[in-house]
Formats: C-alpha cells, sequence, structure tokens
C-alpha cells in the first residue's frame, strides 16, 4: 500500500479498481462509441492508446498523465458523467489540462453526481499503480493505492 498526495480538483471520495494509460488519453476518440453507439461500459475505442483500448472505463479510477485531442474533451466527460458512463474518478500525474478541468467541473456543477477529479500526483503515482489495484481517493486530494 502506497499514498500520494495530489491537488483535488474536483473533490470527493470513492473507491474504484485502477485502470492505467501511460501516454495522454483521446476523450473523444476513448468515449465515442459509449456517446454515439450506445456502449454502456464505456469501453475504450482509441486504438492508438494500446492501454486502454477495448477496456471498459465505468466506474473506474482512471489514471492517466494529462488528456489530449478535439476540444471537445471537456463536454465529452461531462456527457459521459450524465450518461453514466465515466469513471469513478481521473487521477493526472501531470498538471490536469484546461479542456479536462472544463469537463470534471461541468459534472461537479451540473451532473447528479460528480467525478472525483485529483492532479499533480506525480510520474512515481503513474510507475506505481497498475491495473486492477484498488484506489482509495480521499476529499484533500490524498490516494491511496492498494
Amino acid at each position: 500500500m502506497k499514498q500520494f498526495k495530489g491537488r483535488p480538483v474536483c473533490a470527493g471520495k470513492c473507491t474504484a479498481t485502477a485502470l492505467v494509460s501511460h501516454g495522454g488519453f483521446n476523450t473523444l476518440a476513448s468515449f465515442q462509441n459509449a456517446l454515439q453507439f450506445g456502449d454502456k461500459e464505456a469501453k475504450c475505442g482509441d486504438q492508438n492508446n494500446k492501454d486502454l483500448f477495448e477496456k471498459p472505463m465505468v466506474g473506474t479510477a482512471l489514471c492517466l498523465p494529462q488528456t489530449i485531442g478535439s476540444t471537445t474533451g471537456g463536454m465529452v466527460l461531462y456527457c459521459a458523467n450524465v450518461m453514466k458512463r465515466n469513471p469513478a474518478c481521473m487521477l493526472f500525474s501531470e498538471h490536469i489540462d484546461s479542456l479536462a478541468c472544463a469537463g470534471a467541473v461541468l459534472a461537479a456543477v451540473w451532473a447528479d453526481e460528480p467525478m472525483v477529479t485529483v492532479d499533480c500526483l506525480g510520474q512515481e503515482f503513474l510507475d506505481y499503480v497498475k491495473d486492477g489495484m484498488k484506489i482509495t481517493v480521499d476529499v484533500d486530494g490524498t490516494v491511496t493505492v492498494e
């Protein structure tokens, strides 16, 4: 078990199973099937992301360095949240980018259940965490990995 301290962007508590991407996360490509074609498991549709491709993202602790891609990224995250096809939390090793931050904040303000979001967890976090590990997030941005 190891703890990491990050900055809560959208504070909250949650416990979920880790799903890890070591490369940039293309929000639109990853969630397109879930949002347009009804994939309720939200299997990652980004064939360029070898870590996540075809893995279900709903309810996971999505661990990633940053998001990349389209300017629609924030709206995609918000829509995934409203449609209940979102990760339980998003945990960034780096500073969150403005588009992902916008999506998390929109979900926190407008959705029934916000998506816990923490950034600045550091490269050590991303190197340590592996798919399937249990992640617990606390309101102050403390992330426990078991």
